[in-house]
């Protein structure tokens, strides 16, 4: 089956909020109006779809307007019977798509239990930048902070 990515739907908020209950269970999941305040925040939020069935969501906020643009991405998440099949890659490129225009620098945590994740942002120009302790609740689990510069700042860096 093919797989699209588009925006987020109103509609599919409740399905958000049952797919962060099942992948972030020993954490704070998002309800529902969780979602609903970041749409409406203005924020860029896009789903993964499968025909109608949303299989996967993500998001991102633009922090800092141009000229020093930073923006910070909220979530990723794809079912686990998706998992594994590029969605989350096709997710995360969909934000960087949506910010790149303002050259805007990208910051994220992501569990350092999350090999997968990790290596997918690092494939994308991540860099860790630090550990934020017990970051997660009410798991406690630790978080790594990662950064992908914006396009003027790469240029400018010598290898």
């Amino acid at each position: 089956m093919t797989v699209h990515i588009g925006p987020l739907r109103k509609q599919d908020l409740k399905r958000c909020a049952e797919l962060e209950a099942e992948l972030f269970a020993g954490d704070d999941p998002w309800s529902e109006a969780a979602f609903a305040g970041e749409i409406d925040g203005g924020h860029h939020y896009v789903g993964a779809y499968a025909g109608d069935e949303l299989i996967g969501y993500a998001g991102i906020a633009l922090l800092v307007s141009p000229p020093q643009a930073e923006a910070e991405v909220h979530t990723i998440a794809v079912h686990p019977d998706w998992q594994g099949n590029g969605i989350g890659k096709a997710l995360l490129l969909d934000l960087l798509a949506h910010v790149a225009e303002v050259e805007a620098t990208v910051f994220l945590e992501v569990r350092t239990d999350n090999e997968a994740a990790i290596a997918l942002y690092e494939r994308q120009g991540f860099e860790k930048l630090g550990v934020r302790r017990r970051y997660y609740q009410p798991s406690g689990a630790d978080a790594f902070t990662m950064r992908r510069l914006a396009k003027t700042e790469t240029a400018g860096r010598t290898a």
